[in-house]
């Protein structure tokens, strides 16, 4: 994938769909690109992805979802597509500097955290976090919830959504975190790592009321997780109550 023709693809397609699109930062010579749209009157929407190099569905299903015209003037839409540029470019976890970023929302030791920081605080604060991630030792699909909000995040249906691409990933405990229920993990807003901050946590002490953090197995075809991705976005934001 060349992220270069993958970033200027993405910024000509957010203005021909209404967004306005901003360079918060260049890292090695590639834009993090910041894609807003919508009545700031209106209920916010904040969707990322691109954080973990190896994680390359989550752009292009937020690519797909921009072309077939899903982000409508429904909301306050704020998007950033490509967080880890030089990770996606050398297909790495981690950024060029060896930095996992979804840890560094606390310390802030990375430029693209940092920038990305100062540009979130420049906005309004969304009501509905997504996030768009992959796991490579999952055989199915599953996703993290913060909920402070009170409101159901109706997570059967999420998992509903995903079930035509992947069955509900089977473990009963993923990365430390011991399941609720197939598929889901309700997480608390607090960080498993006191200073290892991730994006969501980061969101949620900001006061994002809710965010999704979608995981699809990165061992199953692009096509189908690219699918997955598109399907449980738009169940997501179909079942919110801003």
């Amino acid at each position: 994938m060349d992220w270069h023709a993958f970033l200027r693809d993405w910024s000509q397609e957010a203005t021909a769909r209404g967004f306005q699109s901003e360079v918060f930062a260049e890292v090695a010579g590639y834009p993090l690109v910041a894609s807003t749209k919508g009545d700031l009157s209106k209920p916010c929407v904040y969707l990322s992805s691109g954080m973990h190099g190896d994680e390359p569905s989550g752009p292009q299903a937020l690519l797909a979802l921009l072309k077939e015209g899903f982000f409508d003037d429904r909301f306050h839409w704020l998007i950033c597509p490509v967080l880890n540029p030089t990770g996606l470019a050398a297909g790495t976890r981690e950024n060029a500097r060896g930095i996992d970023q979804n840890r560094d929302y606390c310390v802030c030791e990375t430029e693209e955290v940092c920038s990305h920081i100062t540009w979130l605080d420049q906005q309004k604060t969304p009501g509905l976090f997504l996030s768009l991630h992959e796991d490579w030792e999952s055989s199915g699909f599953y996703f993290y919830e913060i909920n402070t909000s009170g409101q159901d995040s109706a997570h059967q249906r999420i998992l509903e959504a995903a079930a035509p691409f992947f069955p509900p990933e089977p473990s009963k405990m993923i990365d430390d975190h011991e399941v609720t229920a197939p598929g889901w993990i309700y997480h608390s807003e607090q960080p498993d790592i006191p200073e290892g901050w991730p994006e969501a946590i980061f969101l949620a002490k900001r006061g994002c009321p809710l965010s999704l953090t979608f995981e699809t197995p990165s061992s199953m075809s692009l096509e189908d997780r690219m699918g997955c991705h598109q399907a449980v976005v738009r169940e997501s934001v179909s079942r919110c109550q801003l």
